[in-house]
């Protein structure tokens, strides 16, 4: 069984990533209902959490359903992470999550995010200083190094572990990288398989299906495996990885019917997260990418996409599903 502190994430969790105008309260809803183990609120700037920022304190909302849940944040500053992340503890995560890996220019370059990586006593300062700080479990998830000439990942490991650091997830590339060509998972194994490394250790990078996460949980030997870009527009691949490991079969696919009431929740959750205003306006990034690869579709996200109320959004929805499912296979059947 893997645990962070008494967090019990059973034998091979699976987590949802982080990720910056994704992963917010309506998506993890629906990310949970369909198997994460798991999940992270999008990162939050220090600096904006300890001046009370509306968005990095709006980041701060969870919700019992979503438990166990992290609150992860980022700064270059050792005295204002301590700082977020006593604030962050008030909203009761079961943990807090440090960012030693966003590649972003305005982030890495500041030295914060992945750009610590070239100042590691400063990294294992500042993650010393934040497991002081809190009482609840401290996690990190960063990158394999900053180029790749500077790979020291196996010794960023065991600083952190000194520092009191509870679990590293590591994505398998360089913030050089950003995230192209190939993640390279045997940086992560050496972590893992590393004497000296004894706090679980997650992967990050490049799965997107079942018989991948399994061949990379064979190869690698990872504790669990996080998910970032593989679930937008894909809840379900949670479930069907854990379907995969029991059975050795796939799962179908979901059908449309089953994307349109994914899509119908998560709308819902928007709206009561955020208003119906701003949840409208908000869900509309995740359209397409639900309904990715339904040829002719362009006038049905259209449609979508400059509804202005729930209602008009549902009579679309229902519009898509007669179309689609009960009369024929065409979009141009709504005009």
């Amino acid at each position: 069984m893997v645990r962070i502190g008494n967090i019990d994430l059973g034998e091979f969790p699976l987590l949802l990533a982080p990720m910056e105008d994704v992963s917010d309260p309506p998506f993890r809803a629906i990310c949970k209902e369909n198997g994460a183990d798991l999940m992270f609120t999008e990162f939050i700037s220090a600096e904006g959490l300890i001046r009370d920022a509306e968005k990095s304190i709006e980041k701060l909302d969870i919700y019992d359903y979503e438990r166990p849940i992290g609150i992860q944040i980022f700064g270059d500053k050792i005295e204002s992470m301590r700082e977020a992340a006593a604030r962050a503890e008030e909203a009761e995560p079961e943990l807090i999550d440090i960012n030693y890996g966003c590649p972003v220019k305005k982030v890495a370059c500041k030295g914060a995010g992945a750009g610590i990586l070239l100042d590691l006593p400063k990294m294992q300062s500042m993650s010393a200083e934040i497991v002081k700080r809190v009482n609840k479990p401290v996690t990190v998830k960063t990158r394999l190094g900053w180029d790749e000439s500077n790979i020291r990942i196996v010794e960023v490991a065991r600083r952190l572990q000194d520092a009191g650091i509870q679990a590293i997830t590591i994505h398998g590339r360089t913030r050089q990288q950003m995230y192209k060509g190939t993640a390279n998972w045997d940086h992560i194994a050496a972590v893992k398989n590393h004497p000296d490394i004894h706090i679980p250790i997650f992967g990050n990078g490049d799965i997107d299906s079942p018989e991948k996460a399994l061949v990379y949980k064979n190869t690698y030997g990872v504790d669990g495996i996080m998910i970032g870009r593989a679930t937008i527009g894909n809840p379900w691949i949670f479930n069907e990885i854990k379907h995969y490991f029991r059975t050795g079969m796939l799962k179908p696919s979901p059908d449309l019917n089953e994307k349109i009431r994914a899509v119908r929740k998560h709308l819902e959750f928007s709206i009561d997260w955020k208003g119906e205003k701003k949840g409208i306006y908000e869900m509309r990034r995740h359209y397409a990418n639900y309904f990715k690869g339904i040829p002719n579709f362009k006038a049905c996200r259209t449609g979508l996409v400059t509804s202005e109320t729930y209602e008009e959004i549902l009579e679309f929805l229902e519009k898509i599903s007669d179309t689609f499912i009960n009369t024929c296979s065409d979009v141009h059947c709504l005009e």
